[in-house]
């Protein structure tokens, strides 16, 4: 699967002002510390591929939701230091992504430099797609660099907008692998094509599901989305979560995969309590058997057992959702466990979605995976088969 669109490498960067928006929409802890730098990192081919083109590399990105007003909490300014120990160079930092202030940063910049621009969100005009904010924007540089994936499915000015303003234009390197991987995976699966789902809610995942059923050899169901289906079954779920208002969609779903030859997985056993928060008494007990007033939080053993036993054969894995309440340690079980089961595979492995991607960092399993995608939402639109306006936006190959 090969991306049709320009990238970086198509464009002539020498000398030129490239302006790259980046997804650095990191975690921050309450004194304003970067807890996870995956984003940061995942943009570093990008960036040092313009320095050593000798390019002056213009980043932008959003950060949180400033809902369009300065927020100095939701401020780039520990990316910039971040970014400069990664880099191993010198980070300039404007404080304001357009204006007086960012243009005289801009013209003093020499080849090589590096410039992060402060929050594009601190202006409404970023989530408008405002077209004045989108020029002010394009006017900082020569061309333009989308490497966000990300915030691809965002029909925002420094994603969809700035491309009209500025048509040297080009996709990044993180962003033709994701959409290489993931497009690839779903297009021209290697066979048995395996889908694990899992989450809260089927309503967030109904365009996949019904995508990817078209496509895939197996369907495994965990996290809190099983219980819509246990109950849609006729089975006893307890106080789990469960979507009534899904019953019937889920019904349909499990129908139409088993008349089109598709295994379907669920939950045969999991792990129950008393109430979701922590301390609780829990038991495991079978799918038939959830107590009246308990909780689902996770998938027991025998059905970490029977996915594994499903994953044994596949040759390509999709993972997008944990299989149960994972942030707490009682219901961790079954999303670890899939995890090791995912990275023991001899398949090209997928994980999609900044969930996922946590579980399985926190399972040390993350440098067995083929692929860990850095959008969530995103990564649900492409595997939904949609359209995504960051993608679209850029300018196509030549043939």
């Amino acid at each position: 699967m090969h991306l049709n669109k320009v990238t970086i490498e198509d464009l002539p960067l020498r000398g030129k002002r490239v302006i790259i928006r980046a997804d650095f929409n990191v975690p921050l802890d309450e004194s304003g510390h970067i807890t996870d730098d995956t984003r940061i990192r995942g943009t570093l081919p990008t960036i040092n591929y313009a320095v050593d083109e000798g390019a002056r590399v213009i980043l932008c990105s959003h950060l949180g939701r400033p809902k369009g007003k300065v927020d100095p909490r939701l401020s780039l300014a520990p990316v910039a230091r971040r970014l400069q120990r990664l880099l191993g160079k010198e980070v300039l930092f404007a404080e304001d992504c357009i204006g007086a202030q960012a243009e005289t940063l801009v013209n003093k910049m020499k080849p090589g430099d590096v410039l992060l621009l402060e929050n594009l969100r601190f202006h409404a005009g970023e989530e408008q797609n405002d077209d004045q904010f989108a020029k002010a924007l394009a006017s900082l540089a020569d061309a333009y660099v989308n490497d966000a994936f990300g915030a691809a499915h965002r029909n925002h000015a420094s994603v969809s907008g700035i491309t009209k303003y500025l048509p040297m234009a080009g996709a990044g390197f993180l962003m033709r692998k994701e959409i290489e991987y993931l497009e690839g995976a779903v297009a021209d699966p290697m066979r048995p094509f395996v889908a694990i789902l899992g989450g809260a809610k089927v309503s967030g995942k109904i365009g996949v599901i019904e995508n990817l059923g078209k496509k895939v050899n197996k369907v495994i169901i965990g996290g809190g989305m099983a219980f819509t289906f246990l109950k849609a079954m006729g089975l006893e779920v307890g106080n789990s979560l469960v979507e009534d208002g899904m019953l019937s969609f889920a019904k349909e779903i499990y129908e139409h995969a088993v008349g089109r030859g598709v295994k379907f997985y669920l939950p045969v056993d999991c792990v129950v309590a008393t109430s979701p928060s922590p301390g609780e008494e829990t038991k495991i007990v079978t799918s038939q058997e959830i107590p009246k007033g308990w909780y689902g939080l996770d998938i027991g053993p025998a059905s970490v057992k029977l996915f594994t036993e499903a994953l044994g054969n596949a040759k390509t894995i999709l993972w997008n959702g944990p299989m149960g309440l994972f942030e707490n340690d009682a219901y961790a079980r079954g999303t670890m466990a899939v995890a090791h089961a995912v990275a023991d595979a001899y398949a090209l492995t997928i994980v999609g979605g900044a969930d996922t991607a946590l579980a399985v960092h926190k399972a040390g399993v993350s440098e067995s995976m083929s692929f860990i995608s850095t959008g969530g939402g995103a990564a649900l639109e492409l595997l939904e088969g949609k359209a995504l306006p960051g993608i679209a936006a850029l300018p196509s190959k030549p043939t």
